[in-house]
């Protein structure tokens, strides 16, 4: 068996509140034990950019689970469709978010080929829940990619019914990866640095990277502000944070 070979495929898990979630699952097929990675998508939803991010983490030797957040609109509903509902209800609520994670977190540890060790990572809006989770469950590494909203509120109109969640750095369970833009507006440099205050004061462990010359949404490879060298460089941090962390 070649050492990348890999399987990836569409399942089920039961998510907060028993209900059924679709869900992106990417695994190595090599037997010794895996670290555990749950990918939260962004706010567009389950697409195939986030599909291809969760393949690559598997290539890279981990397990990879990708819940469909938006899986009560409808399983196998198109993606665009369902984001923009979930966008008129004001976004996914953090206690559906936690329970979703969670859930994924226990399929990922139940597995044979699992070491115990699980993380989430997650852009823009999954940014933020990749935090939250990790201030809501136990986990052993978090990696937020320029989540919003974290320390300020969204400005006036923005359809999403979310409010900061800095206040719970303190139940932070494990270390923290964040990866900024300096050019971004949401998180801006002054976010992320009142974060990082934050994280210093409860004692937490934590690392963050801010790229010059790259906004928000730099890791996205099929959008105008994909920065290639700040994603790669972001993906070097990353690979080196979970195998430290998940390994």
């Amino acid at each position: 068996m070649n050492s990348d070979a890999m399987r990836a495929e569409s399942i089920r898990i039961a998510g907060h509140g028993g209900a059924e979630l679709e869900a992106y699952f990417a695994r190595p097929l090599e037997g010794a034990p895996h670290g555990g990675v749950v990918v939260i998508h962004h706010m567009p939803g389950y697409d195939e950019e986030t599909k291809e991010i969760t393949r690559r983490i598997a290539d890279h030797g981990y397990l990879a689970l990708c819940p469909n957040l938006y899986s009560r609109e409808g399983i196998g509903r198109d993606g665009a469709e369902a984001a923009a509902a979930v966008r008129e209800q004001g976004g996914v609520p953090d206690a559906q978010l936690v329970g979703d994670v969670g859930a994924a977190v226990d399929h990922l540890r139940s597995l044979e080929e699992s070491n115990g060790k699980v993380g989430t990572i997650g852009y823009c809006s999954g940014g933020r829940q990749s935090l939250l989770a990790a201030c809501s469950l136990r986990l052993d590494a978090a990696v937020d990619c320029y989540g919003a909203f974290v320390v300020n509120e969204p400005p006036a109109g923005t359809p999403l019914e979310v409010h900061p969640i800095v206040h719970l750095v303190g139940d932070l369970s494990c270390p923290l990866l964040g990866l900024f833009g300096a050019e971004d507006t949401h998180p801006s440099p002054e976010e992320t640095a009142a974060l990082g205050r934050a994280l210093e004061k409860a004692g937490k462990i934590f690392e963050f990277h801010t790229f010059e010359h790259a906004g928000h949404a730099f890791f996205a490879v099929n959008r105008d502000m994909y920065r290639p060298d700040a994603a790669t460089k972001g993906w070097s941090l990353i690979w080196e944070f979970f195998g430290r962390t998940l390994g």
